[in-house]
C-alpha cells in the first residue's frame, strides 16, 4: 500500500505557531498540470522520506509570473510577483524549493529586482544535498544497466549555470549516464520557453521539441532525464512523434530518485 503523502499549507503551520525549513513553490504546471502532477508527488514523496519539514502555500499560491513577463506584459507580471511576495514575506519565507526552473530563476533573479529577496533552490540541487548527506538513499536498482541522458533545461542551465547537481543525482543511481551532443551550455531549448507553450507554432519546416528528440535518439538513451515539467511534455511529444515511446522513458529527476528509492 502507497503511503500517504503529508503535504501541509503555511497557514496550517503558521496556526499552530511552526515554521517549515523551506517552501515548496509547486508552480502552475506542478499544481494542474495531470502529468506535472506526478513529478510533485515524486517530490513530495522525497521530502517526506528525508523527513525535511516543509510547507506549500496552497491557494494562496499564484503564477510567478514567468509567462506574462517572457510575453512581454511587465505590467502583470509586477502585479503577480508583488502580490507573490507580499504573501512570502508576510509568512517570513526565507528558503524556496521548486521543480520548476521557471520559477526557480524568476524567484530568484527577478523578485529580488522588487524587494522579494529568497535564499531559491531547484529541486535537483536540493535532492543532490539530501542524497549527499545521506538523508535518502537511492541505489537504483529498477534502472540497473540502463542508459540515462540529462536534458538541461534553458533557465536551470544557461539562464542560471546549474549544470552539475542533476547530473551527479543521475550518477547516484545505477545507470550509465551520455551526454547528447549538445549539452550543458550548448543544450538545445525543447521549444516551450519564453511563452512558447501558450502559442501556435511559428512557419518553419520542424518542431524545436522533434529536433531535440533526434538528439535524445542519437545517444540511444533508455531514459531522457529532465528537471522541468515544460521539457517533460515537449519532449515526451517528440518521442511520440517518432513512436519510440516502448524504447525511451521521459522521466523527471524526482520521478528517478523516488523510483529508484522505492518510494
Amino acid at each position: 500500500m502507497e503511503n500517504k503523502l503529508v503535504v501541509p499549507t503555511m497557514a496550517e503551520l503558521t496556526a499552530k505557531g511552526e515554521a517549515p525549513e523551506v517552501l515548496f513553490w509547486v508552480g502552475c504546471a506542478g499544481s494542474f498540470d495531470d502529468r506535472a502532477k506526478k513529478i510533485t508527488k515524486a517530490f513530495v514523496k522525497i521530502l517526506n522520506k528525508a523527513d525535511i519539514k516543509f510547507a506549500v502555500l496552497g491557494t494562496e499560491e499564484a503564477c510567478t509570473g514567468d509567462p506574462a513577463k517572457r510575453a512581454g506584459n511587465e505590467f502583470l507580471f509586477q502585479m503577480q510577483a508583488m502580490m507573490n511576495i507580499q504573501v512570502l514575506q508576510g509568512y517570513n519565507i526565507t528558503k524556496v524549493v521548486t521543480t520548476c526552473p521557471h520559477c526557480f530563476n524568476t524567484l530568484k533573479n527577478e523578485y529580488s529586482k522588487l524587494g522579494g529577496k529568497f535564499d531559491v533552490v531547484h529541486h535537483t540541487q536540493f535532492i543532490n544535498e539530501l542524497l549527499s548527506s545521506g538523508k535518502i538513499t537511492a541505489e537504483g536498482g529498477a534502472f540497473r544497466g540502463k542508459k540515462i541522458t540529462f536534458h538541461d533545461p534553458c533557465y536551470l542551465g544557461r539562464g542560471n549555470d546549474v549544470y552539475e547537481a542533476p547530473r551527479e543525482v543521475l550518477r547516484k543511481i545505477d545507470t550509465t549516464l551520455v551526454e547528447m551532443a549538445r549539452s550543458r551550455r550548448n543544450s538545445l531549448c525543447c521549444g516551450a520557453g519564453g511563452a512558447q507553450m501558450f502559442k501556435e507554432a511559428e512557419k518553419g519546416d520542424k518542431e524545436i521539441n522533434v529536433e531535440r528528440t533526434e538528439d535524445v535518439l542519437g545517444v540511444k538513451a533508455d531514459i531522457v532525464a529532465t528537471g522541468c515539467a515544460f521539457c517533460n511534455t515537449m519532449l515526451t511529444d517528440g518521442v511520440k512523434h517518432f513512436n519510440k515511446e516502448d524504447d525511451v522513458q521521459v522521466m523527471d529527476v524526482a520521478e528517478l530518485i523516488a523510483t529508484a528509492a522505492d518510494l
